[in-house]
């Protein structure tokens, strides 16, 4: 029977792509603290938001044997030094002064702009309508632009200790260049550091299995919580169940999340660990599996091996434990994985606001959104401190409730198709 249950699970298409995702994430978690071994919150950077790259020692690589290259290296300079709005102006100019239709020119494409700027741009030429500012602007942009089209040797100097002046030491011509893996000190970061300096795929997967570990622990108390309560209102019935069924419907008027604000901000920030914080949540977060547990009890309790063991003088413990926990065990997996999701997100929520965990130990995916957005990252454009967090807890919340939705039909037979 059970082996049967479990091969129609691995048949369902949604239950399968849920499980490879939520195991890939998990499976990350684990094996890559055993490659990367580094301290998730060491500041590596000196300074904010580091792009993604390979960064190598710049002490190392003039240092390290060069390698002579014909290539043109102004083709590089132009597309990282020359922004959109400079190549905007560009094509306004060119396209007001010399003639030029917009067809003719792509901004995107920095060498040919600059190709047409260098056969039509003079700044002797009359300009008229441009006020004396921009036309200055226009004879910096074209000064800026000849400069990246030079290609000029890098002198190195050396400070005499006696006389204090300088010599060359070394000449650096602009066709040098320099494998880097010849370059001892480097350092990759695939998803760039954040505000601290922190390598942000190093912190990220220490952040995941954080707010998992929130997510289970929360879940198993809303669950447990939920399922105790549920069990005894819907078998007992009477003053057991009304008196369950009054404090489940307070706690369900108030809304979870602001009984969660409450109840964080009124413990302090010294006591709000990552434990608090998912026993906290797990506290607020049962009344939904309270009420939905007693209906599935209540419909269960006057049955025929229900009423055969309550002749038998079985103890109301072996009852629900042996005639009626197990009709319901599919739907209590179920209930779990809805509220590990809903613990996750909870925590991600409370650490946006400034009330989840209070620590500089460990990280959570809440706290490194909170960190990005306190420091304006989707503001400066560093989308690398943010996006994969956002994409973490996507696919963390996608996966969980595409497992559930895939059971439902599993242990739904009504639902089947």
């Amino acid at each position: 029977m059970m082996k049967n249950q479990i091969r129609q699970i691995f048949h369902s298409p949604k239950f399968t792509v849920g499980f490879v995702i939520f195991a890939a994430l998990l499976l990350l978690t684990l094996f890559y603290p055993l490659i990367v071994t580094d301290d998730p919150l060491e500041m590596v950077g000196q300074g904010n938001f580091f792009k993604p790259g390979t960064y190598i020692s710049v002490t190392e690589a003039v240092n390290t044997d060069p390698y002579t290259l014909n290539m043109n290296a102004s083709s590089g300079r132009m597309e990282k030094n020359l922004s959109m709005e400079e190549r905007m102006a560009m094509a306004d100019w060119l396209e007001q002064f010399a003639g030029l239709s917009p067809k003719e020119m792509d901004v995107t494409d920095a060498d040919g702009l600059v190709s047409l700027w260098r056969d039509h741009y003079d700044s002797a030429s009359e300009q008229k309508g441009l006020i004396a500012a921009r036309k200055k602007y226009f004879s910096r942009l074209d000064k800026k632009i000849t400069g990246l089209l030079e290609d000029r040797d890098v002198l190195l100097a050396e400070k005499n200790g006696e006389t204090g002046e300088l010599s060359v030491k070394k000449t650096i011509p602009s066709t040098s260049y320099v494998n880097v893996s010849d370059v001892g000190s480097r350092r990759v970061f695939i998803l760039g550091t954040d505000n601290f300096g922190r390598d942000v795929l190093t912190e990220l997967v220490a952040a995941i299995k954080t707010s998992l570990k929130i997510g289970f622990i929360a879940g198993l108390i809303a669950t447990t919580i939920g399922l105790s309560l549920g069990l005894i209102a819907g078998y007992l019935g009477g003053f057991i169940d009304d008196l369950i069924l009054f404090i489940t419907n307070l706690f369900t008027v108030i809304p979870s999340f602001i009984l969660l604000i409450l109840i964080s901000y009124s413990i302090g920030k010294n006591a709000r660990g990552v434990m608090m914080v998912a026993v906290i949540i797990g506290l607020t977060s049962w009344t939904w599996t309270t009420r939905s547990v007693r209906s599935q009890v209540i419909s269960l309790r006057n049955r025929d091996h229900v009423n055969l063991s309550k002749l038998s003088g079985h103890s109301l413990f072996r009852i629900i434990l042996t005639d009626i926990l197990p009709y319901i065990a599919s739907y209590v997996v179920m209930a779990l994985i809805l509220q590990i999701s809903s613990g996750i997100l909870a925590e991600a929520q409370l650490s946006m606001i400034g009330l989840g965990p209070a620590t500089t130990t460990v990280s959570t995916l809440g706290l490194m959104m909170n960190w990005a957005m306190s420091y304006s990252a989707h503001l400066n454009g560093d989308w690398w401190a943010y996006f994969p967090v956002i994409i973490s807890i996507a696919l963390i919340s996608f996966s969980l409730n595409l497992m559930n939705t895939g059971l439902d039909p599993i242990f739904n037979p009504q639902l089947r198709e």
